[in-house]
């Protein structure tokens, strides 16, 4: 491993290996907001999209290759923007070449690339992290605070919802994400939904990751047009699921139930996350403007909980990471430990769709959490 400070105490350098939409949108603008971050290098698919990126947000140079980025002494910190199956090859050469790193959700191809992802972050000494998905973010506060407080005592139930139509027009083009050598085990926003949940149920404890899973997945659109853009190859196959039914028992004992689908028309009305237990209940609503019901077991009925400005968590992806390179921490929210139990269900959720059979968990036994 090459050799460097790991805390550092002047300007942070960012280099970006891929420009995308979400790098574009929230993360640069969100960066530019910070005192000392400087926009250091940037490598996108081609030449040209690079020169762009560089023009467009200043960004003071360009490098030809990913690997030329991550082995310049004129940047700090990998900002990995690229698609699943670049994921694991850019951070493992990034922390070896004493790198921080940033990764997007849908932390790699499958629990094992997840896997090479997180032994190499925890041999660095070096801070890593994952995007964390928008959804649920304003009131996540405020439920975490609730299942402190044993607001619904001992769980019972975990429901998520996830019904969107934004696929259900067999002419829209083949989407990356339906690809299997881009997306992997990836499904819609499995990942996501079960990142936000397992956040939440480690208010409770361990018992809050799965022990036994069963699910089914059903493809409605098995061909679409190709992709307009990108590495296509001329696919048109549907490789990904547009519908998955999900049953879990968490560890706990508490069942988690799924339900996800990308063509499902005027379906997102019931869309959320839902939690019932011994004393009370929880729903958080993820359509419209994010509303949290709640109520005690002795309620006639559920009440909106409002979140105040003093507990709504606002976009501070970018800030946070920076904040925990600059103190030495190692693991911010959502951490490479939250991301490879996240993939660790979401890999166990498609073998099960695959192979007709229940999958138990945790795959290896003896791999704990990291201590603090």
């Amino acid at each position: 491993m090459k050799e460097r400070a790991f805390r550092i105490t002047g300007p942070i350098r960012i280099g970006f290996i891929g420009a995308g939409n979400i790098v574009r949108q929230r993360h640069v603008p969100g960066l530019k907001m910070i005192a000392g971050v400087e926009m250091a290098g940037v490598v996108n698919s081609t030449a040209e999209s690079s020169a762009r990126a560089a023009a467009e947000f200043g960004i003071a140079r360009t490098y030809e290759t990913p690997e030329q980025l991550i082995e310049s002494d004129e940047i700090d910190v990998v900002w990995i923007g690229t698609q699943p199956y670049l994921h694991s090859r850019f951070t493992v050469a990034a922390l070896e070449a004493g790198k921080h790193v940033f990764c997007q959700a849908r932390m790699a191809m499958d629990y094992r690339d997840a896997r090479v992802m997180y032994d190499a972050w925890r041999r660095s000494g070096l801070t890593a992290g994952l995007c964390p998905p928008p959804g649920f973010l304003r009131g996540d506060r405020v439920v975490r605070r609730l299942l402190r407080e044993g607001f619904v005592g001992r769980l019972y139930h975990v429901t998520i919802r996830s019904y969107d139509d934004g696929r259900h027009d067999p002419a829209r083009r083949l989407h990356w994400r339906e690809s299997a050598r881009i997306s992997g085990v990836n499904v819609m926003d499995v990942g996501m939904k079960v990142e936000v949940a397992q956040r939440w149920l480690n208010e409770l404890g361990s018992g809050g990751n799965a022990r036994r899973v069963v699910a089914h997945a059903a493809t409605a659109i098995p061909e679409r047009p190709p992709m307009e853009r990108g590495p296509s190859h001329g696919e048109t196959k549907v490789e990904r699921p547009d519908g998955l039914t999900l049953a879990a028992e968490l560890q706990d004992g508490a069942l988690l139930s799924g339900l996800w689908s990308d063509v499902a028309r005027f379906g997102d009305d019931g869309n959320g996350i839902e939690l019932y237990g011994s004393e009370g209940a929880i729903r958080y609503a993820s359509g419209g403007a994010g509303k949290i019901m709640a109520g005690r077991a002795h309620d006639a009925a559920l009440q909106e909980v409002p979140v105040s400005d003093d507990e709504a968590r606002a976009w501070t992806v970018e800030a946070d990471f920076i904040a925990a390179v600059r103190s030495g921490k190692r693991d911010p929210e959502p951490s490479f430990w939250d991301g490879l139990k996240y993939m660790e269900l979401t890999d166990a959720i498609v073998r099960s769709a695959a192979e007709g059979r229940a999958i138990d968990l945790p795959y290896d036994r003896n791999l704990e959490s990291p201590s603090p």
